[in-house]
């Protein structure tokens, strides 16, 4: 049973990685799905209704996103790498974080099989969940979600699969509402940048003891 209890208006950071740690993003192609998936399925719809007619010819199409009134979640940032995923969440509705995350695996994973002619479970079993208890926590976490693939040491600047570009005003458009966290910089990116800056490598020199760290 899942002990974490999924609140309306409250944040989660949500992650999980690729079965016996495999990597579950293989090219382009595959973190495209994925991210349009999150785009595609933050609402009520099923994923079979859902399947794509035609697929991101690039990451630049994801500033074509569309707040809907039927919204399941709040995405507040991401960070996809080659074997697991970070994403911080605002539930809006209830069963929100729970109805995204279901449809999001199970319609990456018949993705992926399907791709790679492959069978079974791609993810080490359900999302993992964490409740975000604080504000302090909150920012915190969007450091180490925006700067996860730094942190690991998959690259060190501009990732594109992540949330940090747009949050540095580098993307036009964006999956994610970045108001409860750069209105605590007053909307400055160069502020937010600097505490981007500090607690990265405070995370990545610490990272092998950080509690709440994915295991690698």
């Amino acid at each position: 049973m899942r002990k974490t209890e999924f609140k309306n208006e409250e944040f989660y950071h949500i992650y999980n990685r690729g079965v016996d740690k495999r990597e579950v993003f293989l090219d382009e192609e595959d973190y495209i799905r994925f991210l349009n998936s999150m785009r595609e399925f933050n609402d009520d719809s099923t994923y079979e209704q859902r399947m794509f007619e035609k697929e991101l010819s690039s990451l630049k199409e994801l500033s074509s996103t569309s707040v809907k009134l039927d919204n399941l979640v709040e995405i507040v940032c991401y960070c996809i790498n080659p074997n697991h995923y970070h994403i911080i969440l605002k539930q809006l509705r209830t069963n929100g974080v729970k109805t995204f995350m279901h449809k999001i695996g199970t319609g990456y994973t018949n993705y992926f099989n399907k791709k790679y002619k492959r069978s079974g479970s791609l993810f080490q079993g359900p999302f993992k969940s964490i409740y975000i208890n604080s504000n302090e926590y909150l920012l915190y976490l969007s450091a180490y979600v925006n700067k996860n693939n730094f942190i690991h040491g998959y690259r060190a600047e501009d990732w594109e699969y992540s949330s940090l570009l747009d949050y540095l005003g580098k993307r036009a458009g964006t999956l994610c509402n970045k108001e409860s966290i750069m209105v605590q910089f007053n909307n400055n990116i160069g502020q937010y940048g600097e505490f981007l800056k500090n607690n990265a490598l405070y995370l990545k020199e610490k990272k092998e003891t950080a509690k709440y760290l994915l295991e690698e």
